[in-house]
Order: structure tokens, then C-alpha cells, then sequence
């Protein structure tokens, strides 16, 4: 085989379920005129993405070495890759130190590596081999066993990971409508940590930056995404239209999904609302049949979102959407899917921009994949 001297590799990888079934694709590309030197992709077991994302570039690497290469332009649009494999963020996750550690190791052979992010939309061509891959996982046979979680060792040449196990067994028939819950960026009230229902507060700066992060981390799942589904204050919208525009939907707004009413207490902090009604508020904390003055009971909020959320299960079902929406909206569907009490709303926390995930089958059946996910901000 002919050697090159300067090429450019195109890495991506995913994972359906983070984690769930994934895999990786890479592209060897002649800079001069974008002609196809080699593929790579591979599907890779049950992983995360950013696991997926670092076994495309090692196979990307590897590749462009086969070809002797001296000079790589690598792209890619992975942030957290491209940062961290740039030397301006530190490898903290163990999972990755193994995977950033090969890849600088075969860094290391070329004269020269560059590393550059591109928008999704420029890395189409290691995009779709990532999805084929993906395809491939999905169809990979599970336990033979229902109660034994599934378990397997990825395949990233030169390095050893051990997947992540699988979800429990839960007995759900059928194919679920999958909820991806997107808590809105940062406004200003947020700062301030002030009780903010249905006042309608822009993203801040930060808040913007959360909303970017979060679309890259749900571009994953492009082509697979039935709808983004907002509340329709401005805060839920513009985090949900970033989102949108990453994969290429147009934000549909639901009004079920809206705060809850605070009344009186809204722009108040937790201190300031309980001097002002001390016993009311007192009430309010144990009891959700109480409203604040001239808002809304938590009782009323879950009949709302309940009638929301079948609604968009009816409409949605067997497929992914995401709702991007507030923290008791968020804090309601995960209560349903585990069928628990009221403690839950007062005892979870949701950080801004985090994801959740819960899923509801046809026959009644629920299941709650992951809570407060916040690894797609950096």
C-alpha cells in the first residue's frame, strides 16, 4: 500500500442508551480532494458515548498509521474529546483515562496531530458509519437469561473496557415510549436560587452554554428522535429550539408542561417565602393538596402533568421524544414511572440542563433509565 504523507481523520461514535448499544465510525480522507483512504467502525457492546467517541478516533489513528501517514488532521465533534485529547481539560473519568491514553500513545508516531472540532453536520460521513455500528449492537444478542444482566468487553483494539451492565429485567411488554427529560438552562432567578414558575425568564449566557452542551449530548440520538416537545416558557423553549436545531426538528410546544404556579411566592427564595407565610409554607412542604397564595398545589400539578404525559405517550409511543421542561414537570414523570410517593419531589435534586430518562410501555408497564445526568456539561 502507498503511504501518504498528511491526511485527515473523521471520528464519531454513540451509544443508544448511554449506555446502551454502541459503536464507532472512522474515515481516512486525502485532504487535497476528500478521497475515501480507509473506514473503520465497529460495534462495540453496551458503552457510553464518550466511550464510543474516543474508540472512533483510536480507530481513526490507527488507521491513518497503517496508511504511514506522518501529519493527521484529526475531526470531530466531540468537545470533550477534542479538548481533553488538546491537553486545555484533564482526563477525570476512569473510563477514559485507558481510552485517552492509547490515543495519545498513538498520537505519538506522527510528527503531527491537530485536533478540531466540527458541527455534526461536517461529520456526516463518520456519523453514518457510527450509526451503522450502532444498528449492528442493537441487534446483538442479549443474556440468554432475563435476570442476569447483560455484560460484555469492548472491542477497542489495544485497549480492554468493561461494558456497562444492563438494565434489570422489569417484565414490560412491548416497545416503550421513551421520554428524555431535559431540564431548561440557567436564567437569572435560577442564580439566585428564587422560586421560578410562570415567570417567563430568558437563558442567561451560562444558560445558553448549558442548552449547547445538551443539544451535542442529544444529537446522539438524530434520526431515532420522534419530536422535541417544550413547555412554553422561554427558558424551556429556547434550550428545547438549540436542541431542535442540532437535529434538524422544530420545536414543538405543549402547554401541559409548564411550571408549576407559584403565586406570591414567585421571585421569592425558600427563606423568604416561609417568613412571609410561615405556617402556610410549613403546610405546603408536607402537604401536596396545599397551594401557595394564589398558585398552584402540587396535586393539581400532577394531574396536569399526567394528562400531559399520556397525551404525548399516545401520540409518541414506541418512540424517543424529548421534553424539555421544568424541574416539578420532570420531577412528576419520574414519579409516575417509579410509582412512588410524594417524598420524591421534595427529595430529589435536578441540576440545570440535566437529563433524565423514563420509559412507559402499552401495558402499564414503566421503567426509569437515568436521573439527573449532567456528563455532557463541561
Amino acid at each position: 500500500m502507498n503511504s501518504v504523507h498528511r491526511v485527515v481523520v473523521e471520528a464519531d461514535g454513540g451509544s443508544r442508551g448511554n449506555p446502551g448499544p454502541a459503536g464507532y465510525g472512522a474515515v481516512v480522507l486525502d485532504p487535497s480532494d476528500r478521497a475515501v483512504l480507509a473506514e473503520r467502525k465497529l460495534a462495540i457492546g453496551v458503552a457510553t458515548n464518550n466511550v464510543a467517541e474516543y474508540s472512533g478516533l483510536i480507530a481513526g489513528l490507527q488507521a491513518a498509521a497503517e496508511l504511514g501517514a506522518t501529519e493527521v488532521e484529526v475531526r470531530m465533534d466531540s468537545k470533550l474529546v477534542v479538548e481533553q485529547m488538546s491537553g486545555r481539560w484533564k482526563v477525570k473519568h476512569p473510563d477514559m483515562i485507558p481510552l485517552a491514553r492509547k490515543a495519545a500513545e498513538l498520537a505519538r508516531s506522527f510528527s503531527h496531530v491537530e485536533y478540531t472540532w466540527v458541527p455534526r453536520a461536517q461529520n456526516s460521513h463518520a456519523d453514518r458509519l457510527a450509526n451503522e455500528a450502532m444498528d449492528a449492537a442493537a441487534a446483538l444478542p442479549a443474556a440468554e437469561d432475563p435476570h442476569e444482566p447483560a455484560s460484555a468487553t469492548l472491542e477497542i483494539p489495544g485497549v480492554e473496557v468493561k461494558a456497562s451492565e444492563a438494565p434489570g429485567w422489569t417484565g414490560a411488554v412491548g416497545k416503550p415510549a421513551r421520554l428524555l427529560l431535559l431540564r431548561h438552562g440557567q436564567t437569572r432567578l435560577s442564580i439566585e436560587r428564587r422560586y421560578s414558575g410562570r415567570g417567563d425568564h430568558e437563558l442567561t449566557a451560562e444558560g445558553q452554554r448549558q442548552a449547547r452542551c445538551a443539544a451535542e449530548r442529544l444529537s446522539r440520538q438524530r434520526g431515532r428522535v420522534a419530536a422535541v416537545v417544550a413547555s412554553p416558557l422561554s427558558r424551556a423553549r429556547q434550550t428545547a429550539e438549540a436542541v431542535a436545531s442540532e437535529l434538524g426538528l422544530d420545536v414543538v410546544v405543549h402547554d401541559g408542561l409548564i411550571e408549576t404556579d407559584f403565586g406570591a411566592w414567585e421571585g421569592l427564595t425558600f427563606s423568604e417565602a416561609s417568613d412571609r407565610d410561615p405556617e402556610l409554607f410549613q403546610r405546603w412542604m408536607g402537604d401536596t393538596s396545599v397551594a401557595p397564595p394564589g398558585g398552584e398545589a402540587f396535586d393539581e400539578v400532577q394531574r396536569r402533568i399526567e394528562k400531559a404525559k399520556t397525551e404525548l405517550v399516545a401520540e409518541y409511543g414506541g418512540s424517543n421524544v424529548i421534553l424539555v421542561t421544568h424541574v416539578t414537570p420532570i420531577k412528576m414523570i419520574l414519579k409516575m414511572a417509579l410509582d412512588v410517593g410524594p417524598s420524591l419531589l421534595f427529595r430529589l435534586h435536578l441540576d440545570l440542563a440535566s437529563l433524565s430518562i423514563a420509559e412507559f410501555y402499552d401495558d402499564g408497564g414503566a421503567a426509569v433509565r437515568l436521573v439527573n445526568d449532567t456528563s455532557h456539561m463541561h
